[in-house]
């Protein structure tokens, strides 16, 4: 029985560590790791939600005589998450990015000693 909700178990699992990271590092790159294993655990819950067991692509076919009605899969979430993959991609792109330009700046990544940095100079 808990095998057959693996995948649910492998996103909640995922999920969880991705949260994790993000709260409990104070590490810039490593929080965005962190985004990104709870960003992959929301498209591994959409795409396993979208899969019918013996489902097919949804392509329009004469059926044969005789033959059952072909059991068709959602394409939609999977459509969607094509999608969000593609702006995931940018995103940490752009995290990325700025992460450079933080370390330009304060010459460190480090969340903690950035705020540091800026409490001195407010004074």
């Amino acid at each position: 029985m808990y095998f057959s909700y693996f995948n649910y178990w492998i996103c909640i699992i995922l999920l969880m560590i991705g949260l994790y990271t993000v709260m409990s590092r104070s590490n810039l790159v490593k929080k965005l790791i962190g985004l990104s294993l709870f960003q992959i655990s929301v498209f591994l819950f959409y795409i396993s939600m979208g899969k019918i067991s013996g489902g097919t692509a949804p392509i329009v076919v004469e059926a044969l005589e005789g033959a059952p009605e072909p059991v068709y899969s959602n394409p939609l979430p999977h459509v969607l998450i094509l999608t969000a993959i593609v702006v995931g991609v940018a995103t940490t792109a752009l995290g990325l990015s700025l992460v450079v330009r933080i370390k330009e700046a304060f010459g460190t990544i480090d969340e903690d000693e950035i705020l540091e940095l800026e409490s001195e100079e407010d004074k």
